[in-house]
């Protein structure tokens, strides 16, 4: 009765898993062969190689994103250490805003850095650097986007570390620092490289961020793919190009794929408990870990909202223009609707990928494959409904759902298999196993995931900046037409947009990190 049962369920799990796969397949899959099609055979395979000029671009989007990782690692262990490790005044706040430029849409994020350290930016007014122009400006937004993501990758290892292995090594004489290199680092290392490959993956692969910061000479290979099929319509370079990135950020989207299958384990019952830090060296790293937080972190977002303050009221009468209202508008309502459509499919993934590694993987098709690549090949096999509702929010949907599937299946790999099987042997039915069972089991990871998706609809850049009509603008790409005319009253009409579409993502942030009673329990 059992095997008749299980196999049901696989079956079941396998009906769900089509309809993800059918709709990346006409989503993401066709338009981005569309756009290789159009151009294979147009260029040698071996072309971006050849090219001195695309050589660099290649390798530059290798270098910054593997700089970025080292940088993250570098400062993230640490800061994860002491998070996890000490108790202080304000750690579950400093918690929830390291989770801030995560959830802030990346021309925002852009606009932060320039903000700080650009031409005009608070650095250079206080006498500091103008880093306009070098590549440390694309670098420091990158570390201001993903130092969040080792951070809380090193504080979820560290609070799994079994305590009984730590205070055996201590009760054998290991100091301190060998027994964190021989029982805790193993334990941690695992989810760091998780965590850095998630993060080469967005440095990569982004767009926005290396589009506003990189500038001419540090244009990475995204913003090339860009450049060769708006244009210059390049098509033969553009796909050849891009059949590169695809098979590098493919490499690294099934290494972390396959790293998040292993790490799939019950969270630990004796986690070691925090304490309250003693001594000067103990709240000197405190302190470290607050300053690198405010200098990394707030001090881009605290730019730009300082930046909107000061621009004056002609500027903040923006808000009160037809295509602002049109734009909010529009923001919204690709934003719901997205939300909606990547809840469904993002569920329907996470319970389908249980049964194979490859469903699992196929979830990062969205960050392995371009947006540019996306937005043009379904210019190019939907030309009936460019720019058409529709496939704004599929493509919106598209982007988002990643990040639901990707907090569930996590969620469903550490559920007990008891629960299950005891509510089965009392004759409950598969549905109502997943409706009163699995579902309220699901509901914090449900709930993190759609913040996410709400956060990158809310600020999604790339595909409206390709595929939306005038009617269609959103707040992205009116922000990117401000900054785009010359002028101070365009700059400042940016910046307090800017600040409108951080707020709204702010509200996906409360979403994200607003403390449960399961959080409260775990305190």
């Amino acid at each position: 009765m059992q095997a008749v049962a299980r196999r049901s369920g696989v079956f079941a799990r396998w009906w769900l898993a089509a309809v993800p796969l059918a709709f990346l397949a006409v989503v993401l899959v066709a338009p981005a062969l569309c756009l290789l099609a159009e151009g294979w055979g147009a260029e040698s395979l071996w072309a971006p190689w050849q090219d001195d000029y695309l050589r660099g671009r290649l390798l530059w989007s290798l270098a910054q994103a593997a700089l970025t990782c080292v940088a993250t690692f570098l400062l993230g262990l640490p800061m994860a250490w002491v998070l996890a490790r000490w108790e202080f005044p304000g750690r579950p706040l400093l918690l929830r805003g390291l989770m801030l430029p995560f959830v802030v849409p990346t021309l925002v994020a852009a606009m932060g850095v320039l903000a700080l350290a650009g031409p005009n930016g608070w650095l250079s007014r206080w006498g500091g650097p103008d880093l306009q122009g070098t590549p440390w400006l694309l670098l420091y937004g990158n570390l201001f986007f993903n130092l969040c993501v080792v951070v809380r990758a090193g504080v979820d290892a560290l609070s799994s570390v079994s305590a009984a292995r730590v205070a055996a090594a201590r009760s054998l004489g290991a100091t301190p620092w060998r027994a964190f290199w021989r029982v805790e680092w193993p334990a941690v290392a695992p989810w760091l490289a998780s965590a850095l490959c998630l993060v080469f993956l967005y440095c990569f692969s982004g767009f926005g961020l290396a589009l506003v910061l990189g500038g001419q000479d540090y244009a990475t290979a995204e913003v090339e793919i860009y450049t060769l099929v708006a244009h210059e319509l390049q098509l033969g370079q553009a796909g050849v190009l891009s059949l590169w990135m695809l098979a590098l950020t493919a490499l690294v989207a099934w290494g972390y794929a396959f790293m998040e299958r292993r790490l799939a384990t019950p969270a630990r019952a004796d986690a070691i408990p925090r304490r309250r830090p003693q001594g000067w060296a103990a709240w000197g790293a405190v302190l470290a870990v607050v300053l690198i937080w405010m200098l990394i972190c707030a001090a881009p977002l605290v730019s730009i909202a300082r930046g909107a303050m000061d621009s004056g009221a002609i500027a903040w009468a923006v808000l009160t223009d037809e295509d602002t209202l049109l734009a909010l508008s529009n923001t919204a309502q690709f934003s719901a609707l997205a939300l909606a459509l990547a809840t469904g499919l993002g569920l329907a993934h996470a319970l389908a990928a249980q049964l194979v590694l490859w469903l699992r993987t196929l979830v990062f098709l969205p960050f392995i494959v371009s947006p540019v690549m996306v937005a043009f090949g379904l210019l190019l096999l939907y030309p009936q409904w460019s720019g058409s509702f529709g496939v704004l929010v599929a493509a919106y949907a598209l982007l988002a759902y990643p990040f639901v599937a990707k907090s569930l299946a996590a969620r469903l790999d550490s559920l007990p298999a008891h629960y299950l099987e005891a509510a089965r042997s009392l004759g409950a039915s598969p549905w109502r196993c997943f409706w009163r069972v699995t579902l309220p089991l699901l509901a914090p990871a449900l709930r993190r995931g759609m913040a996410f998706a709400a956060a990158t609809a809310v600020g999604e850049f790339a595909v409206s900046l390709f595929l939306s009509r005038p009617e269609w603008a959103t707040l992205t790409t009116l922000i990117y037409q401000h900054l785009g005319k010359p002028g101070a009253d365009n700059l400042a009409a940016a910046q307090v947009l800017a600040c409108v579409l951080m707020g709204l993502a702010l509200l996906a942030f409360v979403l994200i990190e607003w403390p449960t009673d399961e959080d409260e329990a775990r305190a």
